[in-house]
């Protein structure tokens, strides 16, 4: 098989990576690591997953070109933690762009509309076709990331920490994760990965949406997402696409919010992948 005509395109949220070896239009071997993020790892630690996490097909040869796309490669510093990571693993060229890019190019390929993540974190952009034309900053978990897991996982603890959730719901989040006060701030407080596991949190509201705590939780947050980031935009006059676990797991609160706007929603999908693959197969 030559390898002159195989790429590796790689897509990484916070939580997991996303890998596949691809020839034209077909993918021809695919796998999963852990997720990556310069913000929170250093080059070590990312080689360090790279190459324990992906099978060994994936170094066996020199490839075309490495394409990455990933949370926290939102600057020139950031970006080549990665790619040095990723050039002292696979040899190859490499081109490292953040996971907005990606998102929106596995959405639009190269059509114009709105590009949104809903995952760990959450992102926006309005992109012409070519290039991302407007951006409203996120803000990372901390100060932003309003509508993701991380952000409906932050609101749940801190409500849970203060008495104002349903005993059912809290006693059902304590059986599954078997966290007392003292481990729930440990994880928030002394975790350099500390969004991944308020995602968690949030991700568990989707078993009991049917709440009316949980429903309300979960529907204002959105709201803040649209608020904060959507109403920024032109959004009228563009439909508006969605990619990450969050937004698919919540897709029927996120639709009833978009109603709620006047949005028109086109596309709602777990990856970006399919799309990517699309966009490079003129590489």
């Amino acid at each position: 098989m030559p390898t002159d005509t195989i790429k590796v395109i790689a897509e990484s949220s916070s939580t997991r990576t996303e890998w596949a070896l691809v020839q034209g239009d077909k993918i021809i071997e695919h796998a999963y690591t852990e997720g990556l993020n310069p913000f929170f790892q250093t080059r070590r630690e990312i080689s360090h997953i790279i190459r324990l996490g992906l099978p060994s097909e994936f170094f066996k040869r020199r490839w075309s070109h490495v394409y990455y796309y990933g949370a926290g490669c939102s600057n020139p510093e950031k970006n080549k933690i990665v790619e040095s990571s990723l050039v002292a693993q696979f040899k190859t060229p490499v081109t490292v762009d953040s996971d907005l890019v990606g998102a929106t190019r596995g959405l639009l390929v190269h059509e114009p509309g709105l590009a949104c993540i809903l995952g760990t974190g959450s992102n926006s952009c309005l992109y012409d076709g070519n290039q991302i034309i407007k951006h409203v900053r996120s803000g990372g978990y901390i100060l932003g990331d309003e509508g993701s897991g991380a952000a409906m996982g932050r609101l749940f603890i801190g409500d849970l920490l203060k008495g104002f959730v349903p005993s059912d719901i809290r006693d059902s989040f304590v059986e599954k994760f078997n966290l007392n006060v003292d481990l729930l701030m440990d994880e928030v407080y002394n975790n350099p990965h500390a969004n991944r596991n308020l995602r968690n949190y949030g991700v568990f509201l989707s078993d009991h949406l049917q709440n009316e705590y949980v429903y309300r939780l979960v529907f204002n947050e959105i709201s803040r997402f649209f608020e904060r980031t959507i109403l920024q935009y032109d959004y009228q006059n563009y439909a508006i696409n969605f990619v990450g676990s969050v937004a698919c797991q919540f897709s029927e609160v996120l639709l009833s919010v978009a109603s709620k706007y006047g949005a028109n929603i086109k596309k709602i999908v777990r990856a970006s992948m399919p799309g990517l693959v699309i966009y490079h197969t003129c590489d």
